[in-house]
């Protein structure tokens, strides 16, 4: 009795869907950047596979359309059984190449290789997202042809299809976005705020008035957020700072100000500026103006190295814009993130520029991920051409940043796309684990504005144009984080970097998006000039960096090297 359904469905299959379908299955098992887990392989497998087979099966709907010849009925099925002939033993071999294609990336990164791809779990995984999105597919077309057969009633036949198509394009997509996802969305923005609101038994309010959240504070402890007690709550004293560096060093200044602390951006803007006055951050060396990931997370392999390098004569502060992950508050907070690093950098700019210039910091801004994207957004050039602020370091910048990718397209001639070179490098300069091209002492202007990017960093090179044209970064040479066996296959390589994107397998320190704090050393070098520091220091410093971060990690703290990067 089973027999006859399962024989059913399987004429009911395009022969050139599958054909095709199988191509483009056979190309997701390749590798990418950065290494991935059985499921986000599986998931990856099934969907190019589902895509591959809708190309297929419209194609044969366009053959039909058009009226051109078809080989006939009795045909079809052997000429199924000869594709799956060809089908299964090509998926097999590539399949057979996959634990191989992974551990190569892995040994790029300096990761331990696996022993095993589990292809059952990827095949069962990929089977699975197959089939759920070829009912989906069959689900609207069904829906579409019930359309079409009531509109033909009072329509013409192709103005009844073209209805049919569009009612069930917008009935798919209404459920999907205004139902389903805005429902989803709502219940992970309360459950994310909620996680936000508990208060770790383990973290105390500081002691120290230079901290926000303190007795001296005008801000409440449990206003911070998780994230926000998380960065000032860790970071180094200034007796740890002056164990590492041998010379005297200030107590760092955080502040930061948490979704609850008030109701508007401008409101919580002004927040940071009282307590950045309050705290005496206006009398440091240097201020730093951070924009967070989405939870509002501050990469402590960032900050904590510019308090270090600077001796602690430093102060930072950042406005938390949301309580969703990156990917999420970029989907639905977009704006807000931008409208909130906005109306922080007006604020504290419009204060430090009502400062005589000998007696104010040094201003920089930072930020990782989506929070180098709003960083980014947060000025205008023209605004700061009168008295400009002194540079900025923004690593891993998303793909969607428009300044970085306007610099990244208009590079100099011959200087590649994973690190490129900006005319002379006085305005911009790009860097890796290998440094910028420029040289070390190549002179800089007035502001100096540098992106930290590795070249595996899916989050910075992803494009969806890679879906019809071959990624720049792929042409020789390529970056010393890349695979050489990466190949460029049309739609293919652009759901392998938006899975990188999403679920990968986290990678160590200096690899796709896991800034290293020696990068950082470097970085901030770069950009603030801090004084004081021999190379042998530089080295003592970055060896002390990567323990804690080892330890933190060892611990599974918020300073975990993955934990919680892109927020």
């Amino acid at each position: 009795m089973l027999r006859l359904p399962l024989l059913s469905a399987w004429r009911s299959l395009s022969g050139f869907g599958l054909l095709l379908g199988t191509l483009f299955f056979c190309a997701a098992l390749t590798p990418s950047l950065v290494p991935r887990s059985t499921l986000s392989q599986g998931v990856l497998a099934g969907a190019a596979l589902a895509v591959g087979y809708g190309i297929g099966v419209l194609w044969r709907w366009l053959w039909r359309y058009l009226g051109l010849p078809e080989r006939p009925e009795h045909l079809r099925e052997r000429v199924n059984l000869l594709i799956a002939a060809v089908c299964v033993p090509l998926a097999g071999f590539f399949l057979s190449q996959v634990a191989g294609w992974q551990n190569a990336v892995r040994a790029l990164m300096g990761m331990e290789p696996v022993s095993s791809a589990h292809l059952i779990e990827v095949v069962l995984t990929a089977l699975a997202t197959f089939l759920i999105l070829l009912t989906l597919a069959r689900l609207y077309r069904l829906v579409s042809r019930f359309v079409s057969r009531h509109a033909d009633r009072i329509l013409p036949r192709r103005v009844a299809n073209v209805i049919g198509v569009l009612v069930a394009l917008a009935l798919f997509w209404s459920l999907a976005t205004d139902v389903l996802v805005a429902q989803a969305l709502r219940a992970l923005d309360a459950s994310f705020a909620q996680y936000d609101a508990l208060i770790e038994p383990e973290t105390a309010p500081p002691d120290s008035p230079l901290k926000s959240g303190s007795a001296a504070s005008a801000l409440r402890w449990e206003e911070l957020g998780r994230t926000g007690r998380g960065f000032i709550g860790s970071g180094p004293s200034a007796a740890e700072i002056s164990a590492v560096s041998g010379k005297p060093a200030l107590e760092p200044i955080r502040v930061y100000v948490g979704l609850r602390a008030a109701e508007t951006p401008r409101q919580r803007a002004r927040l940071a500026l009282s307590e950045l006055q309050r705290s005496g951050a206006f009398e440091r060396s240097v201020l730093v103006v951070v924009t967070p990931t989405g939870t509002g997370w501050i990469d402590p392999a960032a900050m904590n190295t510019v308090e270090y390098l600077h001796h602690g004569d430093i102060a930072s502060v950042a406005l938390q814009y949301s309580y969703l992950n990156s990917p999420l508050a970029l989907l639905v907070e977009a704006d807000y993130g931008r409208d909130v690093a906005r109306a922080l950098f007006a604020e504290i700019y419009a204060y430090w520029t009502q400062l005589p210039p000998e007696r104010r910091p040094r201003l920089y801004l930072h930020g990782l991920s989506l929070g180098a994207l709003h960083s980014q957004r947060s000025w205008e050039l023209h605004e700061l051409l009168g008295d400009p602020i002194h540079g900025a370091l923004w690593s891993g910048p998303p793909f969607r940043s428009d300044l970085w990718r306007s610099l990244t397209d208009s590079r100099n001639d011959g200087s590649p796309e994973w690190r490129p070179q900006f005319r002379d490098g006085r305005f911009v300069r790009f860097m890796n684990q290998q440094g910028t091209p420029e040289p070390a002492d190549a002179p800089w202007g007035p502001m100096r504005l540098l992106y930290l990017q590795y070249a595996s960093d899916p989050i910075t090179f992803f494009d969806h144009r890679y879906a019809w044209r071959r990624p720049d970064w792929m042409s020789e040479p390529r970056g010393p984080d890349v695979s050489p066996s990466l190949r460029w296959f049309p739609l293919v390589t652009m759901l392998q970097l938006a899975v990188d994107m999403a679920v990968t397998t986290p990678t160590p320190p200096g690899y796709g998006h896991v800034y290293a704090p020696a990068d950082y050393v470097d970085a901030w070098r770069i950009v603030s000039a801090p004084a004081g520091w021999s190379d042998a220091a530089l080295q003592r410093l970055k060896r002390h960096l990567a323990h804690e971060l080892a330890r933190a990690s060892e611990e599974d703290s918020e300073e975990a090297a993955y934990g919680n990067r892109g927020g």
